[in-house]
């Protein structure tokens, strides 16, 4: 029932949540708001009880009514409410509709349509030269990959659809926090918080994020996407979730470089996009694949 849930929504979201525009609930901006003006100033174990418990109470109902439709009407009620749930949770916007819209304002010309597309992939400023800001677009595209679809199917797999539901509140939760830290001028890290919620992301991140990385090593360049998941491995990066944004960049784009070598100059910015694109298309019907092979295995047995 989970693997057909899984294909239903895949199926259904490239069209319903453009209609239904699901995907940005901004209450959860406010509750998230409120969260951190109610536990931001606890510190130690009370922060980390306090961050649990926000990302906790937004799960909570949704774990209920799964629990209370898992025998009604042979499962055809959870199976609906999986596949809703699903189409929710991948977000909080179509990641292939932002990529083309980043290349769209490239091969228009439109810089500034250009930085702001990148802006919403980055979740801040692109790096000031081209080379940069082309580097870190590609490097977004595989993180938000992680964030937006590879977690969202870990989770919703090992627990349902509270599972999906869980890993996007706790990625929409960090999110919020960050953005208000850089309205106020503030870096993340000096918030307590923010830094706690983004920790707590990191946890839940931290197994889909090294399969995706896997899958992208399998759907590009293996060899040179090993080599780097090494210098990943070794890097200093701060914090568990800065460790897997970390490796998945530098696993990603190696697994896309060999294949950019032959792209005239005046086309590598387009390229490098979309091929990063191809790179996470490809890691999905590998987990696709993979997942069908399991439950058919485990039927069989």
């Amino acid at each position: 029932m989970s693997l057909l849930a899984l294909l239903f929504a895949l199926v259904c979201e490239r069209g319903l949540t453009h209609l239904l525009r699901l995907r940005e609930p901004r209450w959860l901006d406010r509750y998230c708001d409120w969260a951190s003006r109610t536990f931001g100033a606890r510190g130690g174990t009370g922060q980390a009880l306090a961050v649990i418990v926000t990302i906790a109470l937004p799960v909570l109902p949704v774990a209920a009514v799964s629990w209370a439709l898992r025998s009604q009407l042979l499962g055809l009620p959870q199976f609906a409410f999986a596949v809703f749930l699903l189409l929710v949770s991948f977000g909080p916007r179509d990641l292939k509709d932002e990529v083309e819209e980043y290349v769209a304002a490239l091969q228009s010309g439109d810089r500034d349509e250009a930085a702001r597309r990148a802006k919403a992939l980055l979740e801040s400023d692109a790096a000031g030269d081209t080379a940069g800001a082309r580097d870190a677009v590609e490097e977004a595209i595989f993180v938000q990959a992680n964030n937006r679809i590879f977690g969202v199917i870990f989770w919703f797999l090992l627990i349902g659809a509270a599972g999906a539901w869980l890993f996007r509140v706790s990625d929409m939760l960090r999110r919020r926090a960050a953005f208000e830290c850089a309205r106020r001028g503030a870096p993340p890290a000096g918030d307590a918080f923010s830094t706690a919620l983004a920790h707590a992301h990191g946890v839940l991140a931290w197994v889909p994020a090294r399969l995706a990385a896997l899958t992208y090593a399998l759907a590009g360049s293996f060899e040179d996407a090993v080599g780097n998941w090494k210098v990943a491995v070794g890097s200093a990066s701060r914090g568990v979730l800065g460790r897997a944004e970390d490796l998945l960049a530098r696993v990603g784009r190696a697994s896309l470089q060999p294949s950019l070598a032959a792209v005239p100059a005046a086309e590598v910015d387009v390229a490098t996009v979309r091929g990063a694109w191809r790179i996470v298309e490809r890691s999905v019907w590998i987990w696709l694949a993979v997942i069908a092979a399991l439950v058919l295995a485990g039927t069989a047995a």
